[in-house]
């Protein structure tokens, strides 16, 4: 994506195919009390759950059969898995509807929803663009205005596009001349993408319209005259939301053409897997393609000058090309490198070659050999996370141990400052041009909403821009970082936040949310259902596991492939601390997870069933031995592995979830996906769920939720996330005795 306008509008710390993400009065006079209040059913036998057939379906895997006996759940369309569904969620609402705390919940987690949002603004083309969610609204709202307190002209209203809030904005790009924006849009959750152009003057749509587009953002031409942009082929009809994502290219689109007559600008058909980030230089000089193959950190680069070849032409001669015309600059997949900005044929990159917790390296492209490239900012003791050229200034965001760090160079590599930021947290954003001398970023972190700031590059000076008013008192809470040891000794941080005065006596309802893959850093960050859980009296937990990037290449290998058993032993073992720690009890301790955070949960429980009250898995990779085989799952056989491999089928078998359920007392489950999930497919949370039923022997229910007109996650409506977030907080708070009294 273009380094220099690609701006999300929610903040994530993902910009990998998995993401993470979790669901949170006046003060509460409440507390959390040991006896349990009435639930709708104590003996999971009172449930009368959904048939669910076992089939006779086996597969062997290098001599070891296995069974799966729920593949016909797989088909999230047929007639049969439809019956199911519906059943599932009729069970789901009756037992959550009985629930003693679910309105109020959801009244007071509705209020403490209830606030202006903004997104990080963005100087362009002698205008600010920014969003903004104001209050209860579904989609935030994209602006722009011609000064920093000038009146916003409202650009793009996503709530306008959809009468029940399911069409999101992914992102947008703004062109050079800032006449027009490129917008991409998404239905119902889908990771597929498509993308309009709008005129910002008269706020009116061209003709343009570009389909098949995943997991990357445009790329304009100099000249404006279109953009680059990646595409796959389009899916048979029907498999759109489970055929398997192959064959990406990249294309030039000329505004005003239809997309049928969009100029290929590289394929690689000889390597279906690849995929491709287009950006073009600041300067307009140079095209580069960032080349991906799954979803570990590393690139391919590729790159074209536009002084040579402009955009949209094709490849001279007749001679076969197999880069289209294309430099290979890095040519081979070895280590991450991010583009950051140009000074003529002169390319800054971050990378981690030499470097697992990143540096900053400088590559002139007229002599690219290896021995040339120069060090420009070497590897410090905290990780470096991202860097952006403002102002004639390298901004280096680090993290130290999992907290932002915001350091400023100059383009020799010489420090000159450091951002002075409000106290440990989070900090995004830092987008803009070389040639700016002001940028915006935002701070977070567990007890402080995303407040938005203006920094002065020139002047190393921080000014309030926006503070977000937001029913919670943070001065009520305390937030600490403690370190405990995992299975293997390994030292592994935790954040922990709570009521300030809490008693310590092992009593105190607990949720532990984790993550732990894909190089992702759990970093500070304010979210209204954790916050709801702690204005509840709950105890909230976050380690930050090994497979995520935390501290770099070798803490995210660790936990990877045949180590992915030490992300799960991390987790356990934080889950142990805080028991003997008198944080809490087996029986007052929730584990929740998303996405790669789901299979933690499923991986966990099936593992310590003992050692948990409640499970909340929530669109997790539930069978370990067929992800690959749907959508973008192939992708990530970087981190996982593959049951292709002996070796490694043998440690997906030993942990996958979905394989290793048996009859036994497990916790009280609530799994929740969506029926429109396109990157974790349902079917593995269908097929975990029905296994789990049929093997649950304790007295503690087992449930699915499962959304519809949803996916797995991006761009869900607020309404849809405080519906989901109050019936996963009401039936925590219900297992765990945690008895809700709002305050008059």
């Amino acid at each position: 994506m273009n380094a220099r306008h690609c701006y999300w509008l929610i903040p994530l710390t993902a910009a990998l195919w998995l993401i993470t993400g979790c669901a949170g009065t006046t003060p509460a006079n409440h507390a959390p009390h040991a006896d349990s209040p009435t639930l709708p059913t104590a003996n999971p036998t009172a449930l009368s759950y959904p048939d669910a057939p076992r089939g006779d379906v086996t597969d062997n895997y290098h001599g070891v059969v296995v069974a799966d006996p729920y593949r016909w759940l797989e088909d999230p369309d047929s007639r049969e898995t439809r019956a199911w569904i519906e059943a599932q969620n009729r069970l789901s609402e009756s037992y959550l509807s009985a629930l003693p705390a679910r309105d109020s919940i959801r009244e007071s987690l509705t209020e403490l929803w209830d606030y202006d949002s903004y997104g990080v603004p963005i100087a362009a083309a002698g205008r600010y663009f920014f969003s903004k969610r104001t209050g209860l609204q579904n989609q935030s709202v994209l602006y722009w205005s011609a000064s920093l307190d000038g009146e916003p002209t409202v650009l793009l209203d996503p709530n306008q596009l959809s009468d029940d809030g399911t069409v999101a904005l992914y992102t947008y790009e703004i062109s050079n001349n800032g006449k027009y924006i490129a917008y991409g849009l998404q239905d119902a959750g889908s990771d597929w993408v498509e993308w309009h152009v709008r005129e910002v003057d008269s706020g009116t749509d061209t003709k343009d319209h570009i389909r098949w587009s995943k997991f990357y953002g445009v790329a304009w031409s100099p000249d404006d005259s279109g953009f680059f942009y990646s595409r796959y082929p389009a899916p048979q009809e029907g498999q759109a939301l489970t055929a398997v994502n192959l064959g990406q290219a990249v294309y030039y689109h000329r505004l005003g053409t239809p997309q049928s007559q969009d100029t290929l600008v590289f394929e690689r058909p000889d390597e279906p897997k690849w995929g491709f980030g287009a950006e073009v230089t600041e300067d307009g000089g140079y095209m580069l393609l960032s080349v991906t193959q799954g979803t570990s950190p590393i690139h391919r680069i590729f790159y074209r000058d536009l002084s040579k070849r402009p955009a949209g032409s094709s490849a001279a001669g007749s001679k076969p090309d197999p880069n289209h015309g294309m430099i290979p600059l890095i040519d081979t997949f070895e280590a991450r490198f991010s583009f950051i900005a140009n000074e003529g044929p002169v390319f800054w990159f971050h990378t981690d070659l030499d470097a697992p917790r990143g540096r900053v390296i400088a590559i002139d492209v007229r002599h690219p050999e290896r021995a040339k490239w120069r060090e420009v900012i070497p590897q410090r003791q905290a990780t470096l996370r991202s860097v952006n050229a403002i102002g004639g200034r390298l901004i280096g965001n680090y993290l130290r141990d999992a907290h932002s760090q915001v350091i400023v160079y100059d383009t020799s590599g010489k420090e000159l400052s450091q951002v002075s930021l409000p106290g440990i947290g989070s900090a995004f954003g830092f987008r803009g041009r070389a040639s700016q001398h002001e940028t915006f970023y935002a701070f977070t972190n567990y007890v402080t909403p995303a407040t938005v700031y203006r920094y002065d590059v020139k002047n190393a000076e921080n000014q309030l821009f926006r503070r977000p008013e937001v029913n919670f008192d943070s001065g009520e809470y305390e937030v600490k970082q403690v370190f405990y040891q995992s299975k293997d000794g390994t030292s592994v941080p935790m954040f922990i936040t709570h009521r300030r005065g809490l008693t310590l006596d092992g009593n105190t309802p607990t949720l532990l949310y984790a993550y732990g893959g894909f190089n992702v850093s759990l970093t500070p960050g304010f979210n209204v259902a954790r916050a709801m859980w702690l204005k509840m009296g709950g105890v909230l937990a976050i380690p930050n596991l090994r497979g995520g990037g935390e501290y770099g290449k070798s803490w995210h290998l660790a936990g990877t492939k045949l180590q992915k058993q030490n992300v799960f032993d991390d987790f356990i073992a934080a889950a142990e601390w805080l028991i003997a720690n008198k944080y809490t009890s087996s029986e007052k301790l929730a584990i929740e997870g998303r996405s790669n955070g789901g299979l933690l949960v499923g991986a966990a429980m099936t593992q310590r069933p003992d050692l948990f009250a409640v499970a909340l898995p929530a669109v997790g990779v539930m069978d370990m031995l067929r992800f690959h085989k749907f959508t973008i799952g192939w992708a990530w056989i970087d981190d996982y592995g593959s049951s292709d491999n002996p070796d490694e089928f043998k440690a997906l078998y030993a942990y996958s979830p979905y394989h290793n359920l048996e009859p036994a007392s497990y916790p009280a489950t609530l799994v929740t996906t969506a029926d429109h999930d396109d990157r974790v497919v349902p079917g593995h949370s269908f097929k975990f769920t029905a296994a789990l039923q049929a093997a649950q022997q304790g007295p503690k229910p087992t449930l699915a939720r499962i959304e519809t007109k949803a996916g797995h996650g991006s761009g869900k409506p607020t309404s849809m996330r405080i519906a989901e977030a109050t019936d996963i907080l009401a039936f925590t708070a219900a297992q765990l005795g945690l008895i809700y009294r709002p305050q008059d």
